[in-house]
């Protein structure tokens, strides 16, 4: 059994963590992924350099909700007194834990030598989450990747030279920067950085069903498990990996109404916190992930991504699925696969 343990606040059984991910881990998302287990939650990632002007789009990104809890707010960049000052403007919203990215692999972050670029730097990575660790009174974390490529990687003295200036824990997602999403993650070095630290070592990457969440724990050693892109729209998951987790069973996967009713309920929390308009128009990418494998998704998809209105994107919905629950009859699927309207 794994024991996730970050600062003084945290200790948690098997613990099943929501990765930080851009544009999509706001709070809408994470109140949804926490109802339905995620241990732990992150904010998206947010620039320092935009906290430390006062920008007040970063700063609405550090607040969350109580429910959430506990909760890390994520921050990158790449120079001192930034890093130093939005540490400490986020340590005044008092989430449980500052973390650090240096893993982000987009080319606008590592072009001003953040995120992953670090890793081309080990020592100025050092360095520079030493200032930060220094600066605030709450547990600092990082997160990060094997190395920037293939030919280098350095995650065992990565991790050696962050344990030192006293990080509470590591993320690793198991790929390098040149790899991006692409090709298999490389759990192996999970257990060889537990070899070298004696911090919460918390794997992420191709972590997409709760067979792989309890294949990480079994076969890498790792405290913690993180989930990313296998959430996006299907929350689920983490319900699956919980209670596989403890029962050794996974649990009946969501019923077509129950993946429509959280959709829109997420929809509905999305536009509560963006307006109607936008939070519509940001949503669009969640359709995907609510609506996978149902019967021409992408024809109601079309649908509901030129709505203007949530009671019209819910009317749609309803009606698909109370179509898709009814129709007894392989005629009337093939019909349903020829004309699809639900206006």
């Amino acid at each position: 059994m794994a024991i996730l343990k970050i600062g003084d606040k945290i200790k948690i059984e098997n613990a099943v963590i929501l990765a930080p991910m851009e544009d999509v881990t706001e709070m809408p998302f994470r109140r949804i992924c926490k109802n339905f287990g995620a241990d732990i939650v992150y904010s998206e990632f947010i620039s320092s350099e935009a906290l430390y002007r006062k920008v007040e789009k970063s700063i609405r990104k550090i607040l969350f909700s109580e429910e959430e809890r506990p909760i890390g707010i994520q921050i990158f960049g790449a120079n001192d007194e930034p890093m130093v000052e939005s540490a400490k403007i986020v340590e005044t919203y008092n989430p449980d834990f500052i973390d650090i990215n240096y893993g982000c692999w987009v080319k606008n972050v590592v072009k001003n030598n953040a995120g992953a670029a670090m890793l081309k730097n080990p020592k100025r990575m050092q360095e520079l989450t030493k200032l930060v660790v220094e600066s605030v009174e709450l547990p600092v974390t990082v997160k990060t990747r094997l190395g920037w490529d293939r030919n280098s990687i350095i995650i065992c003295e990565v991790a050696k030279r962050l344990e030192d200036v006293g990080i509470a824990a590591l993320a690793i997602h198991c790929r390098t920067r040149e790899e991006a999403h692409k090709g298999d993650a490389d759990w192996s070095w999970i257990a060889k950085v537990k070899q070298e630290v004696s911090i919460p070592i918390i794997l992420n990457g191709d972590v997409k069903t709760a067979l792989d969440v309890e294949r990480a724990f079994k076969e890498t050693g790792c405290d913690g498990v993180m989930i990313g892109r296998a959430a996006i729209g299907n929350p689920f998951i983490f319900r699956e990996a919980k209670e596989y987790l403890r029962t050794g069973q996974i649990p009946s996967p969501p019923t077509i109404r129950e993946r429509i009713e959280i959709c829109l309920q997420h929809l509905k929390l999305n536009i509560e916190y963006k307006g109607e308009r936008l939070g519509i128009i940001e949503f669009r990418k969640f359709y995907s992930g609510y609506l996978k494998n149902l019967p021409n998704a992408s024809k109601i998809r079309s649908q509901i991504v030129t709505s203007e209105s949530y009671q019209e994107i819910a009317d749609i919905l309803y009606n698909y699925t109370e179509y898709i629950e009814t129709y007894p009859s392989n005629k009337q699927k093939e019909e349903f696969n020829t004309v699809v309207d639900f206006n």
